[in-house]
């Protein structure tokens, strides 16, 4: 395919794709036939989205996407097991993973038992002492005190831990990959178990768990009893569907969206908290859910007390909610602090070892645990590549990989395991955990690494940068950006629409915060403010600042900048390269 505009090197050293001749000739389609603003069109037909079919994708209706939640296998008996504890009064426990989509998901199951008159005991493991998962003596001295234990994000391969829960019944729901054989108890509700279709294999845990609130809720109607409105708790699904990156479409973008209107209502004490004391003063976007409230909810995990964000999203009183959102805050600048120091040391390591490789890896004595994951996302988002960062703590090792678009790191990882090159590990295929010893780290990543190859990760250079078409500066307007929000929410396999911008002068620049760059851009007509994070890091800002007068073509997305009580049109930058 020719590059667009004829970029096949831009400052950052990325080719620039554009629609292809079938999507430009369904864009225009979609603009005639659904009178659709063009830009607008070009997102969706991106997507492969059918004149037919646009009036439904623009306004989804969650009833028209929902599964019957016992399309899943054992939820029947998850479901049935749940209800006979109600029956029977029993004492109930919940143990959750302790990231945004395991305190979603306990908040969930909270919010529900608590409205059916039942309390429930949330327990959350420490990830430095206890590490990921159920864990033997957790799981007994829960079935000491409890009839059900309910393991929610977590459980899928914890056979020894569940076996160790004698007394009690264990049901568990997870979407982390499956093993050949299941742990002994009630249910394992998982849309990735082996033996399922694969159809709902997108859903998070959070999302496992509303199909059961659903089941749970038909079975209450049936027996002439009512539950309560899950509609309202589709807040805590978004949060979760987004901070997990699952892919926002089909269901979870129905999700997404009206979680999205869920949360714009400020019912949900924490998260009203959480939005104060992060000084969100607008309803919130995806990108809100993921970059400003997620890390928060997951900073208590990451480097504090790994149940603060599930009882902030549980809590019902304000007080509680305003204390809790604090010490997440303050723990949220304590964990960027560490993330950054262990980001600079791991991206100098995996240069020094060289990032033309399938995998990049990095990994060094006292590194935080907690920030691992968040270090092998940025790490594979320099170098295009599958990514893992590990901690040791004298010969002990937890890591945290992410992986790129095709490539399953998930089930690599759980080979290493099987291979026995590691001591444990799993997940899905965007991100995963495993622990090793000292010894077993060369060895490991040098099958990684091979395994990596073979799905064709060593073969990329810089991504390709994918736009959906031109645009120009005096079409760039707050009512053409309310439209391509329709099209949202943008997130994990539904990109935010991007434009390139051709033949611009710079008229101005100036240097903000921490190696950012304002610019003011103009076409000899209109002007349009433009803003490039990181421009310093990705080697543009000094290019740029050094423009000469010289035209260029911008790439980036047009969004709504709100500054005291106004709103302006500003191009959020992620590309450019000179027009001569």
């Amino acid at each position: 395919m020719t590059a667009f505009l004829g970029i096949e090197t831009s400052l950052t050293g990325r080719r620039w794709i554009g629609p292809d001749p079938d999507t430009a000739r369904l864009a225009e389609a979609l603009s005639q036939r659904a009178d659709l603003p063009p830009p607008l069109a070009h997102v969706l037909a991106r997507r492969g989205v059918t004149p037919e079919e646009a009036q439904g994708f623009l306004a989804p209706a969650l009833r028209d996407l929902m599964p019957d939640p016992r399309h899943l296998k054992d939820m029947d008996a998850a479901a049935a097991r749940v209800v006979a504890a109600l029956d029977r009064g029993e004492r109930i426990a919940i143990f959750a993973d302790y990231d945004v989509d395991g305190g979603s998901s306990a908040a969930l199951l909270i919010d529900w038992l608590r409205s059916m008159g039942r309390p429930a005991t949330l327990y959350i493991p420490d990830r430095i002492d206890e590490g990921y998962g159920p864990n033997e003596p957790a799981m007994a001295a829960l079935a000491r005190d409890h009839d059900l234990i309910v393991c929610v994000d977590c459980g899928t391969l914890s056979h020894g831990p569940i076996a160790a829960a004698q007394g009690a019944d264990v049901i568990v729901l997870d979407h982390h990959l499956a093993g050949a054989d299941l742990p002994a108890c009630v249910a394992v509700v998982n849309p990735n178990r082996q033996d399922e279709d694969g159809s709902l294999g997108h859903l998070c845990a959070a999302g496992v768990v509303f199909l059961l609130l659903v089941e749970l809720n038909r079975r209450l109607r049936e027996a002439g009893r009512r539950g309560p409105d899950l509609i309202s708790m589709l807040d805590l699904v978004a949060l979760a569907t987004v901070a997990d990156v699952a892919p926002l479409t089909g269901l979870n973008r129905a999700f997404v969206r009206q979680g999205l209107k869920v949360m714009a209502r400020r019912t949900r004490p924490g998260l009203v908290a959480l939005g104060d004391v992060a000084r969100l003063d607008r309803p919130p976007t995806s990108y809100h859910l993921g970059y400003v409230l997620g890390p928060r909810v997951n900073a208590g995990g990451r480097i504090g007390a790994a149940d603060l964000g599930a009882r902030l999203l549980a809590t019902t009183d304000p007080t509680e909610a305003a204390q809790l959102a604090k010490r997440l805050d303050d723990l949220n600048t304590d964990r960027r602090e560490i993330e950054g120091r262990v980001r600079e040391a791991a991206l100098a390591q995996a240069e020094a070892r060289g990032t033309e490789a399938a995998l990049a890896w990095a990994a060094d004595d006292g590194w935080h645990p907690g920030v691992v994951g968040i270090v092998a996302s940025r790490l594979k988002e320099a170098v295009n590549r599958p990514a893992v960062v590990i901690g040791f703590d004298g010969d002990a090792g937890k890591g945290s990989g992410r992986s790129v678009t095709g490539v399953d790191l998930g089930a690599a990882i759980q080979r290493l395991a099987a291979e026995g090159l590691i001591e444990k590990g799993g997940g899905h295929k965007m991100a995963a955990g495993l622990s090793l010893s000292r010894a077993q780290l060369e060895p490991a990543m040098a099958r990684l690494t091979e395994l990596m190859a073979k799905q064709g990760a060593g073969d990329r250079g810089p991504a390709d940068l994918r736009l959906d078409g031109l645009l120009m500066p005096a079409a760039c307007t707050v009512e053409l950006i309310e439209r391509l929000e329709e099209a949202g929410p943008f997130g994990a396999s539904a990109p935010a629409p991007r434009f390139a911008l051709p033949g611009l002068r710079i008229r101005h620049t100036r240097p903000v915060g921490q190696g950012h760059l304002k610019l003011t851009l103009s076409d000899g007509t209109m002007t349009l403010d433009a803003i490039w994070f990181d421009a310093a890091a990705k080697g543009a800002e000094a290019a740029l600042q050094a423009h000469s007068g010289r035209p260029l073509h911008v790439a980036g997305r047009i969004e709504v900048n709100h500054w005291n009580g106004r709103q302006t049109v500003q191009l959020r930058l992620e590309d450019a390269a000179w027009a001569e």
